[in-house]
């Protein structure tokens, strides 16, 4: 009990190490990158008076958002509102806060990416310990593993683009962008819920196909290695079905990555998937990332970003505390 407290103890300790490194950095980058962070709302108040606005109300925004204090400072004053769950206003979207964003980004990002994780996780995994344990010679091992391979070497973004030429120019079954149709009322009625799979389909696709051929190769490649392991040699000695030794010992054994990617992929997803995001004007975090950066709305990249290492760190954290506790393989050392 000791050791797995110690364990523990390092784990945390490591943790809010890396959020600490990582808040830090985060703060700092988008500070090295040239231009005004002030422009977008310049640009707005010449949309609406016919001017960029005088110098004093500009120099007025810049004392609001904290930009004409040393960069120490803002740095400190960061840390402390960040301390009480505050990330500030968005520069480029003022007066709404960077918190009101997210929360209207994460549900279309988590909606779309955690459906099509999780299914081209199952769909990978199954079909990859069939592969796997059929043998390089068998039927379909000859005709999927070419067909992962492919899928898995092509970026996520030129698939999407093929998806959309075919299935929107050529054949006009699916809207191009967007998470729902314009002017379409925003409730949680059957119409609502359709016309956004509808919109969700073609990015969601992208996902599921580009990372089918992951799950699907590393599943296989697990399934082949635990062929000659002693307890599946021993299974077979017995006379167990070739059925039973796959999923009862093989399966069980290799599926500890599998479930280990499958939680680092789920932490990836508050991230969003800014280009494929981008191609479809989905309303989700990787759009309003990329947003950010072309426009320089530090508080809301900081706050953006901050989630998702978050996110990460503490799946990583998580998956050590109870790796040992799930795989007994695993053993805490003295010292």
């Amino acid at each position: 009990m000791w050791l797995y407290l110690r364990y523990v103890f390092g784990r945390f300790a490591i943790f809010i190490i890396t959020i600490f490194i990582a808040i830090t950095i985060v703060f700092i980058v988008p500070r090295f990158v040239p231009g005004d962070p002030l422009f977008a709302v310049t640009s707005k108040l010449a949309e609406m008076g016919g001017s960029r606005g005088s110098p004093e109300l500009v120099e007025e925004y810049r004392k609001l958002f904290g930009l004409d204090q040393p960069v120490l400072t803002q740095y400190l004053y960061y840390l402390k509102e960040l301390s009480k769950g505050n990330l500030g206003y968005s520069i480029a979207n003022f007066p709404a806060t960077v918190t009101e964003l997210l929360m209207r980004s994460l549900p279309w990002t988590i909606g779309l990416l955690s459906v099509a994780t999780v299914i081209s996780w199952l769909i990978g995994t199954f079909i990859g310990a069939i592969s796997g344990w059929g043998g390089k010679e068998s039927k379909i091992s000859k005709v999927l593993v070419p067909l992962a391979l492919g899928l898995y070497t092509i970026p996520y973004y030129i698939l999407a683009i093929i998806l959309i030429f075919l299935f929107v120019y050529v054949w006009g079954i699916f809207p191009i962008s967007g998470g729902y149709t314009p002017g379409f009322p925003i409730k949680f009625s059957l119409p609502f819920v359709l016309d956004v799979i509808k919109h969700s389909i073609l990015p969601a696709l992208s996902i599921i196909l580009i990372s089918l051929g992951w799950w699907f190769l590393s599943m296989r490649s697990m399934i082949v290695l635990l062929q000659g392991e002693d307890y599946i040699l021993l299974a077979q000695a017995k006379g167990l079905s070739d059925r039973r030794i796959l999923w009862r010992y093989a399966f069980r054994n290799a599926l500890l990555p599998q479930v280990s990617g499958l939680a680092i992929s789920l932490a990836h997803i508050v991230g969003g998937a800014i280009i494929l995001e981008k191609i479809f004007a989905y309303p989700g975090v990787g759009w309003l990332l990329y947003n950010s950066i072309t426009e320089l709305d530090f508080p809301t990249i900081q706050g953006g970003v901050l989630v998702v290492i978050i996110a990460l760190t503490a799946a990583n954290f998580i998956l050590d505390l109870i790796y040992p506790l799930i795989d007994p393989r695993i053993k805490y050392k003295r010292g």
